[in-house]
């Protein structure tokens, strides 16, 4: 029995692409949850000398810190060389009053989802707004890091740091700020799993599976 087939597959997501946002979600996770940690370090009581838990946590919260500031200048990088364009492609639409009607059009069910890219302008815009806010929240926890370690990295941050620091306020301003920043990623993550998932359901495709295996399906129409 001949099999025909109803959808075409095309390539989206680079495996690079692929693997550094399933790193920066694990970097964004741990660190969330480090970060509240640090903040409230609940697990050891108040009177106690044991910091080795205290130790453990921030060690992790440094480690996928740098992972997350990597990937993001790594992510800026990619978007504007990489030899696959689909990604910049995108911002075609942004430009286009025509493609912000369709794509809100889209939302409230009317009519389909069409995009010069692989993403609708207010995708494109809010990944930016998104990218912008980690590299400032990146930003911030290296000049946190320089506050308490002096050599190596800290070393060389610690000019910087100083007028960071003082363009805040002080540093518990900048340590507020860091932490108020952590909210508008949660927000992000909540909205951005719920419209992926919507996606797939609602166009039937650029749904999660996408960030999987790199390919979108579109339907035959030939």
């Amino acid at each position: 029995m001949e099999h025909i087939a109803t959808h075409n597959r095309k390539l989206i997501f680079t495996p690079a692409i692929r693997i550094f946002h399933w790193l920066r979600a694990l970097a964004i996770l741990v660190l969330v949850i480090t970060g509240f940690y640090i903040s409230w370090p609940f697990l050891v009581a108040p009177e106690s000398s044991d910091v080795l838990v205290q130790g453990w946590i921030r060690f992790a919260h440094i480690v996928f810190g740098f992972l997350l500031t990597s990937i993001t200048l790594v992510r800026f990088y990619l978007y504007f060389f990489s030899r696959n364009n689909i990604e910049r492609k995108s911002f075609k639409d942004v430009l286009s009053f025509n493609s912000w009607i369709v794509q809100l059009k889209s939302y409230i069910w009317m009519g389909n989802l069409h995009k010069a890219g692989v993403y609708g302008p207010l995708q494109f815009m809010t990944y930016v707004a998104i990218s912008f806010v980690a590299l400032i929240v990146c930003i911030t926890g290296l000049v946190l890091y320089a506050n308490v370690y002096h050599l190596g990295v800290g070393g060389l941050l610690g000019g910087v740091s100083d007028w960071l620091t003082a363009l805040c306020g002080g540093l518990a301003n900048l340590r507020t700020f860091h932490h108020y920043l952590t909210w508008a990623f949660i927000i992000f993550v909540v909205i951005h799993v719920y419209m992926a998932v919507w996606s797939g359901i609602r166009f039937k495709h650029n749904s999660v599976d996408s960030i999987v295996s790199g390919y979108d399906y579109h339907k035959d129409h030939k």
